[in-house]
């Protein structure tokens, strides 16, 4: 089964300040026909959390108020299962293993192409 195809029965949030890499990567999922929710800032995506439950969360380093690492440290316990990726331009050893500290499975220095986020899903969807 190819990576979209396992990806349209999944629901992704994606978590970016940045507009135009929000809005680009949106609209690459949709066009894929997968079922994407971008939100701004981590604060959104823990109310998002609230009301479901997503199988796959891409969320940037560097966030308005609370940032990535402290996001996904906060859900750690409450989404164990959920394929947790870490976008930064800050890959120093500090961030990495307070990333995998709290969860993370990869990450992906910026900048990046879609076909790298592509190669990340591919393996990180692989076993799930």
């Amino acid at each position: 089964m190819n990576l979209f195809a396992r990806l349209k029965s999944m629901k992704i949030l994606l978590v970016d300040d940045d507009e135009w890499i929000r809005d680009s990567l949106r609209i690459f999922f949709e066009a894929e026909g997968c079922h994407i929710i971008a939100l701004e800032t981590a604060e959104e995506a823990m109310e998002a959390l609230r009301g479901q439950n997503f199988d796959i969360i891409i969320t940037d380093y560097k966030l308005p108020g609370m940032d990535g690492v402290e996001f996904f440290r906060r859900i750690q316990n409450s989404h164990p299962d959920t394929i947790k990726i870490l976008i930064t331009a800050y890959k120093s050893e500090v961030v990495v293993n307070e990333a995998r500290k709290a969860g993370v499975q990869h990450l992906i220095a910026k900048p990046f192409t879609s076909e790298i986020i592509e190669a990340s899903l591919t393996r990180l969807t692989a076993n799930h």
